[in-house]
């Protein structure tokens, strides 16, 4: 007679084949702009992601498993998200995807995690097409034609401005999309965009559009733009001599905007998701957080990263499950969820309701201006 083997339980796990081994963690991808033109959105969103993933893990993770985040660099360029997410979805095996701030980024990987039934919950993707492309596809920001339509009042009611003119991106569609929803708002509310200039992103001149917009006479300029060519816009637009209210969005909310746009850039405005001088106590709370763990003050940006990780983290355990359509399910139904930039509630398109706020720039910094309700 042989003798029986005994072999540790740990030896054992090791011989059984990889596709009776159960993960030990719970996989989520994470693709951002963390080098290129957008860096500074990317690394933002990262921190806050992490901070939230970092804060569920330490409270015991989810599901009896830690998180585990995997962070791709898309590097700011077309085409790296599509290849980054087939390959969350095909070798690393993730349950969701996190990503990106770009619409145009987010667009690209829209459709294959839709295919994939592999949920994907971007933190500032507000162009209205990208929840379009499938009921997997989820956001945790408001949309441009919130955006363009709160700055049009803004303009109208509180700075009193009659005629307007649009400076926008002919190779950004959120540009495009904001310009047009700012121009129907400002409309509606009695007022008239008189003229509407274009460019292109990487573009370092404007003047030539700057002094049409001069001769027109206008009270205020829409300029749809993200944080370098705006910040340049601002600086030219004052060299002109065009001293009216200068408006835009949350592409303009980063440290970049105001250390080029320097004195140029007092005094404007910009509508975005988040300011951490609100007294919520989820907003004090995740603002002192975040700059305990990294030691620099939060942004729209690092809250809207904060938030569409917990939004993730909350559909996890409600759902029970990492099964795709049955997470799907669950971010599907959150409601009232207390996010660091804003009450969310997802309507039928999987997008926020939520209120939004205006910043100035005073001494050089971003400082809070008014609450804007939905």
């Amino acid at each position: 007679m042989l003798p029986v083997l005994r072999l540790p339980l740990l030896l054992l796990a090791t011989l059984a084949p990889a596709w009776a081994q159960a993960p030990t963690t719970i996989k989520v991808g994470q693709f951002a702009s963390m080098t290129g033109k957008e860096a500074v959105f990317g690394q933002y969103a990262h921190k806050g992601t992490l901070l939230a993933i970092e804060e569920a893990n330490a409270s015991g993770g989810v599901l009896g498993k830690k998180i585990e985040l995997l962070l791709e660099d898309n590097q700011s360029k077309p085409g790296e998200s599509a290849t980054i997410v087939k390959k969350f979805i095909s070798r690393d095996k993730v349950v969701a995807i996190l990503g990106e701030i770009a619409s145009s980024r987010t667009l690209e990987a829209a459709p294959i995690a839709q295919a994939a039934k592999i949920p994907l919950v971007s933190p500032g993707a507000t162009a209205p097409e990208v929840t379009t492309k499938g009921d997997y596809i989820f956001r945790a920001c408001f949309i441009d034609p919130f955006v363009g339509t709160i700055t049009a009042k803004f303009a109208r009611e509180t700075l009193k401005a009659r005629r307007a003119a649009v400076l926008s991106s002919v190779s950004s569609a959120q540009s495009v999309g904001l310009a047009k929803f700012f121009r129907e708002r400002f409309a509606a509310e009695g007022g008239t965009v008189v003229l509407e200039q274009k460019f292109s992103e990487g573009d370092k001149d404007f003047r030539a559009q700057l002094t049409a917009i001069k001769a027109a006479g206008v009270e205020a300029i829409f300029i749809p733009a993200y944080y370098t060519e705006a910040a340049l816009i601002c600086k030219q637009a004052r060299d002109l001599g065009l001293a009216v209210p200068l408006l835009g969005t949350d592409g303009w909310e980063a440290a970049e905007f105001l250390a080029i746009g320097g004195a140029a850039v007092e005094g404007c405005y910009l509508v975005t998701h988040y300011s951490p001088e609100s007294q919520s106590p989820v907003v004090k709370a995740f603002h002192e957080n975040f700059q305990r763990r990294w030691g620099i003050a939060s942004n729209a940006l690092a809250a809207l990263g904060y938030d569409s990780a917990r939004m993730l983290i909350d559909a996890l355990r409600r759902a029970g499950s990492t099964d795709g359509p049955k997470l799907r399910d669950a971010l599907a139904a959150t409601k009232n969820f207390p996010g660091a930039a804003g009450t969310i509630t997802l309507d039928p398109n999987r997008n926020p309701t939520k209120s939004a706020v205006v910043l100035t720039v005073r001494n050089g910094q971003f400082a809070f201006f008014q609450d804007v309700q939905p």
